[in-house]
């Protein structure tokens, strides 16, 4: 009797993680098509601030102080539509987009740009960015490595 009663409450348990996993997935797709959407609509803005650049409209540093902003605004609609259970995988995402934050910043901080008027600039920004960059990486890293260890066997 009792073994059935436990097959009965393993069954209820594995029909409720599978209504749990279904939700997510629903999440997910909703956060895809979110995604989706901001990314249409940030590439009709883009070509349209590309065509005021080109037609001798605001300079360079306003189209891309735009380009900026607008993937600020993607970043942050993106991140905060993902569920908690897709919070590591996008935290290892998170971590190989820092490495290439860093490759950029390397090249601005070691371009020769010193005899332009933006030089020191450049490579100020480019110290900024390659600190930040780190920190974000080395923190993921440590947050994927803690949430890891929840899942291993304690010895003793």
């Amino acid at each position: 009797m009792s073994d059935k009663k436990t097959n009965e409450q393993t069954a209820e348990e594995l029909e409720a993680a599978a209504k749990e996993l279904r939700e997510a997935s629903e999440q997910l797709a909703a956060a895809s098509e979110q995604a989706d959407a901001a990314a249409a609509q940030t590439e009709s803005l883009l070509g349209a601030i590309d065509a005021l650049a080109h037609t001798g409209g605001p300079g360079q540093f306003i189209y891309l102080a735009a380009i900026f902003a607008l993937a600020c605004f993607v970043g942050y609609y993106v991140v905060w539509s993902v569920t908690p259970a897709l919070h590591t995988p996008l935290m290892s995402v998170t971590n190989a987009v820092s490495s290439v934050v860093i490759v950029g910043a390397l090249i601005a901080v070691g371009a020769d740009v010193a005899q332009s008027p933006a030089g020191g600039l450049s490579r100020a920004l480019g110290v900024v960015a390659v600190a930040l960059a780190s920190v974000n990486i080395f923190g993921g890293f440590m947050v994927t490595n803690r949430m890891l260890a929840m899942y291993k066997k304690k010895e003793g």
